[in-house]
């Protein structure tokens, strides 16, 4: 009886590390942030984003140079008109102080959605790839290595970039 009582003792523990062993191999991690990185439609991205961010830029600057040059004449032609005018013309500035903020602010959030709607679809070809790839492989989780601080496991880095051609 006792020695029935070690074997099933014994087989139990094996059982119980296999099944560690086991769930310790279906394990893997990937950098996302840097497979996103290196994929091509990232770097288009990148660059039209940029481009608008540019263009933008300039537009804001054209605003300011433009609203710059009419502080100046309206400095210069104060002495020569009445508080009336005067009062008008620092409202007028004002609001198109207040137009060249607003047109910023419209501009960063139009900025920030056209990076959303570009990166969107990366980000998930990106994650398909790395589904596809750990169920061909058997793993049940897939850690994002950025955020690891010790890394036994697979990592798909290899594997994925070759399934997506990169």
């Amino acid at each position: 009886m006792k020695r029935f009582k070690t074997l099933l003792l014994a087989t139990a523990l094996f059982i119980g590390m296999t099944s560690f062993m086991q769930a310790q191999s279906n394990v893997a991690h990937i950098n996302t942030q840097e497979l996103i990185q290196a994929m091509p439609e990232m770097m288009t991205a990148q660059a039209e984003i940029e481009k608008l961010g540019k263009t933008y830029e300039a537009e804001i600057k054209e605003l300011a140079t433009s609203l710059q040059n009419k502080m100046k004449q309206y400095d210069t032609e104060a002495p020569t008109q009445t508080d009336e005018e005067n009062q008008k013309r620092v409202q007028e500035v004002q609001g198109l102080e207040q137009n060249i903020r607003s047109y910023q602010a419209n501009a960063q959030k139009d900025l920030q959605q056209k990076e959303f709607d570009l990166l969107k679809p990366i980000t998930e070809k990106a994650k398909a790839a790395i589904d596809k790839v750990a169920k061909a492989q058997g793993f049940q989780y897939v850690l994002d290595a950025a955020t690891l601080i010790v890394a036994d496991g697979k990592d798909l880095m290899a594997d994925v970039k070759a399934e997506l051609g990169i």
